[in-house]
């Protein structure tokens, strides 16, 4: 690093000088000026500072003038033009040379110039006329001068060009259609990040010496119909980012003639228009090919097998799309691969096994798809993974432990929004690098691994909604680098360990567990907008803001002697065997006119009998009446055993037909049944009442947001003499849709005997004080295994609520799960429009299904419910969603059986709808701010 020392113009004899990739500074000196001799100087990669000297224009003999790289300023300098008429080489590149108006147009006097780069400095103007005057010009290279305007027609005059290079500027217009007539050697062509339009011309073709294909990030347009086999020599094409249309299943044909081009390197026609199958040619391709991106379009039908042809891709992009069908076993040849996504596609089916052969794989992305089928164990092969992705999709089974072990991992595993079971391996301990694990909302169980807390860096972790138990592990205060942690909605007990409040976290939620004890006072503690601890009943203390009850102090009792002791258990021993006498003597005397009092469920966790009903319901009093069902009466009652619990008590009317078949089908159904979204049983209660009548309830936990057929269908409320609804917003409606829908998954595939509801409806979805949904009354619930057997054979007969009841139910058909996916068909429809399918406006063929259906999509805001039409909601992207949810709930209320959606395919397109929302919302608090 130095000054150039000016003797250095006492060189008058030096030809050529050459400082290049130095460390040079200060200002070019102007001694140089003094080498008139002089033919070659480069100066390149230096940091030279300040202006040309205008003495250096003395050196009218130079042909070689290179100062790119420098950090040099001022406008282009003009006397350049007219005093160096010898230059056949000027490099001024990566400068912030400026222009005023742009390169001048003096620079046509330079006759001689075959090389002229001046990309990386802020010109601006436009691309002058007076280039076209250069005729021996074989390079040109302007990328990135802030440029704008069209090329101008004598340019293409320059018919010697070898390498056109304009990217990165505000050029617009459409090619000539004789382009590739006009630059017949053209080797290179670098048009990307500009704004051109119309289409490829076919005269490209033209163009045999072709290598580099730059065009993406244009306007670009049309249907491709060039014969790109006669590009022999491309190595690298780019397309991406264009408005490039396909359509037809032969809509990708032209890929086939990129089949002559031997020597292919990388193609990239992502986030286009193009429509079509992928065809089987395309592992046809060069076997050179390394890079194969054509993500962002909307091909559709299944990943050619042949694909795997290509053994030396290292990067395949197929994300975005519309494939279906499976990933191809062939998916293992690719043994050189290192990227790979297939993510946001409806692929179905397993995982292959020969994924596992992809040892040099880096990134993995499969999310946002229809897979299914165990996670393989053989991803443990792949020792080089940094990310692997398999969220939103229906796998199942357990985390493979060899998944674990694959200690390259250090960006993230996502894994959420499955269907997986089992406990969390101890083997995560392994991950000793990796910044992010997410395996939220599946079915995992057991205690979180005290393996966990050796993952040192980890940032972030999501392990809410699942069935975690136990306590936060000690071990965890290792993680010191975490930022955001969610284990909500999880069956978490213990205190909540005060080391959480010595990391730095940006957002932490523990809510909807079972914590208990005082809430720690230090770090995120201090702030309630960074944490979540609602729905945990037995917290006390911390910040005022979190509205906790204060702690109360246990006051210590003063130690019992030994004589105090031994006279307290002989006074509970006598008074014990007092009392079991009584109560043997009573129930001898009343076991011929009093049935006991019965719970049929399992380990229930009250004990209650029918005065104690009474009193709790204040005698079933009309003013505790919630309302009527089928088989009965619901009343809202207070419970006083260990504290005071409010409870719905629904009270079976057995002179109605069925009523006691509905308490023993609910009774069974709820019994080993539990799941966040299911309406809680409390207990059973089966006597006598004080008449000697029989006595049948149900006792549930109770709802104080009452059903969501209220919601969508209260009464206006008057205030100030105006009449006001207030009812659900959209997320609201949404996450009450994915409530339900995880309920009948669980219902459907995760209980020991599928259980299928038959009666689900807006009036059994019941909301508790956080407005989660819980789906209620199983007195038609039927388990699925049972249905053919001999005592059930004339349940049948029941078949759930008109409107809302599967058609073939009414032709006879059995109960099954695909009769609960078409209820929840209509009750999305009615969620969205507010129209009970009852409603008088539907009769002959028109029906709430048939309603939404001819709706779409042009006429859904006329459907829609009024309430969803506010300001916020009326984009487009929210119109999009609310189109989405329509044609979820269509497609489940299909008439065919067979042709209904699966319930967990159903919850998987809810969450994206969801999650666009959110998107949604996110951008327009964002631009609220802007």
């Amino acid at each position: 690093m130095g000054f150039l020392s000016h003797y250095i113009g006492n060189l008058s004899f030096l030809h050529e000088l050459s400082l290049k990739n130095n460390t040079f500074i200060g200002e070019i000196p102007t001694e140089l000026g003094n080498l008139f001799r002089l033919q070659k100087l480069d100066l390149e990669l230096n940091g030279f500072k300040g202006t040309i000297p205008t003495s250096l224009f003395r050196c009218s003999n130079l042909t070689y003038l290179s100062v790119s790289t420098n950090k040099l300023v001022g406008e282009f300098p003009k006397e350049l033009a007219y005093f160096m008429p010898r230059l056949v080489t000027l490099y001024i590149d990566r400068n912030n040379f400026t222009g005023g108006h742009g390169i001048p147009p003096s620079i046509g006097n330079l006759t001689s110039l075959e090389h002229f780069d001046a990309c990386d400095n802020p010109f601006g103007g436009s691309i002058p006329n007076a280039l076209g005057q250069l005729k021996n010009l074989r390079e040109l290279w302007l990328g990135n001068t802030t440029i704008s305007g069209t090329i101008p027609p004598a340019l293409y005059n320059l018919s010697l060009l070898i390498r056109l290079s304009v990217p990165h500027n505000q050029l617009w217009g459409s090619l000539p259609p004789s382009f590739g007539f006009m630059f017949p050697h053209l080797e290179a062509l670098h048009l990307f990040t500009n704004k051109f339009n119309g289409p490829i011309p076919l005269s490209i073709s033209n163009c045999s010496q072709l290598v580099l294909l730059e065009l993406d990030e244009n306007n670009f347009g049309g249907s491709l119909r060039n014969d790109f086999g006669a590009l022999r020599n491309l190595r690298f094409i780019s397309l991406s980012d264009n408005n490039f249309k396909t359509r037809g299943s032969n809509g990708l044909s032209f890929l086939s003639s990129f089949t002559n081009c031997s020597n292919l390197e990388s193609m990239d026609l992502d986030n286009n228009e193009f429509g079509g199958l992928l065809p089987d040619s395309v592992g046809n391709l060069s076997i050179s090919l390394d890079q194969l991106r054509i993500s962002g379009n909307q091909i559709y039908g299944s990943i050619p097998s042949t694909i795997g042809k290509l053994v030396n891709l290292e990067v395949l992009e197929l994300n975005d799309n519309l494939f279906t069908g499976s990933i191809p076993e062939s998916i293992g040849y690719l043994h050189k691969l290192q990227y790979l996504s297939f993510s946001y596609n409806t692929i179905s089916g397993e995982i292959p096994k020969s994924i596992g052969n992809l040892s040099m794989m880096n990134k993995l992305y499969l999310e946002k798809n229809r897979l299914e089928g165990a996670i393989p164990a053989s991803l443990g092969n792949c020792q080089n993974l940094l990310i692997l992705t398999l969220s939103d999709n229906n796998l199942n089974g357990s985390i493979p432990r060899q998944l674990l072990m694959v200690s390259s991992l250090s960006i993230a595993l996502h894994l959420a929004r499955n269907r997986l079971s089992g406990s969390l391996p101890p083997e995560v301990g392994k991950l000793k690098n990796l910044a992010e694990i997410d395996i939220s909302e599946n079915g995992l169980f057991g205690e979180i691994p005290n393996t966990l807390g050796s993952c040192s860096s980890l940032e972030n972790l999501f392990l809410k909604q699942n069935f975690f138990q136990g306590s936060i592990p000690p071990s965890m205060k290792s993680m010191r680098g975490i930022q955001n942690l969610d284990l909500s909605h999880n069956n978490l007990s213990g205190q909540i360990p005060t080391f959480l409040g010595t990391f730095d976290l940006k957002n932490l939620n523990l809510s909807f567990n079972n914590f208990e004890g005082e809430l720690p006072m230090n770090g995120v503690f201090t702030n309630a907008s960074a944490i979540s601890i609602a729905g945990n009943h037995r917290l006390c203390g911390g910040i005022s803001q979190l509205q906790l009850p204060r702690c109360t102090t246990k006051k210590s009792r003063n130690k019992m002697s030994r004589s105090q002791m031994l006279g307290i258990i002989a006074a509970s021993v006598l008074v014990g065997v007092t009392a079991v006498s009584s109560f043997l003597k009573c129930w001898f005397k009343k076991k011929r006119n009093t049935k006991p009092k019965v719970s049929l469920l399992k380990d229930p966790f009250l004990k209650v009998s029918y005065g104690e009903l009474l009193k709790a319901t204040e005698g079933f009093s009309s003013t505790n009446l919630l309302g009527f069902g089928s088989f009965g009466r619901v009343y809202k009652g207070v419970i006083k055993q260990n504290g005071e619990l409010v409870v719905a008590v629904k009270v079976l009317d057995l002179q109605t037909t069925g009523a006691t078949k509905s308490f023993m089908a609910e009774c069974e159904a709820l019994r080993n049944i539990r799941h966040r979204n299911l309406v809680s049983i409390i207990t059973s209660c089966s006597s006598m009442d004080f008449q000697g009548n029989e006595f049948k309830a149900l006792v549930y936990k109770f709802m104080p947001n009452g059903s969501l057929d209220k919601w969508l269908h209260a009464i206006p409320e008057e205030n100030n003499g105006e009449r006001e609804f207030v009812g659900l917003n959209l997320l609201q409606r949404v996450d009450i849709a994915i409530d339900v829908a995880c309920a009948l998954d669980y219902l459907h595939h995760q209980c020991e005997m599928p259980i299928i509801h038959c009666d689900l409806k807006p009036s059994n979805v019941l909301l508790d004080d956080d407005m989660v949904a819980h789906v209620g009354d199983f007195g038609l619930a039927r388990f699925r295994g049972k249905l053919n057997s001999p005592s059930t054979s004339s349940s049948t007969a029941i078949r759930g609520t008109i409107g809302y009841a599967a058609p073939e139910y009414g032709l006879g058909s059995e109960m099954s799960t695909s009769g609960d996916v078409y209820s929840y068909g209509i009750l999305l429809l009615e969620m969205i429009t507010r129209k009970r399918p009852t409603d008088k406006m539907f009769e002959a063929d028109l029906n709430l299904h048939n309603f939404a259906r001819i709706a779409l999509p042009q006429r859904v805001m006329e459907i829609v419910d009024p309430m969803l039409l506010t300001e916020e909601t009326c984009g487009s992207k929210i119109m999009e969603n609310l189109i989405s949810l329509i044609k979820i709930g269509l497609t489940c209320s299909t008439e065919s059986p067979k042709d209904r959606m699966n319930i967990n395919i159903a919850l998987h397109e809810l969450h994206l709808v969801k999650n666009n929302i959110l998107n949604v919302q996110t951008l327009g608090t964002h631009s609220s701010h802007i």
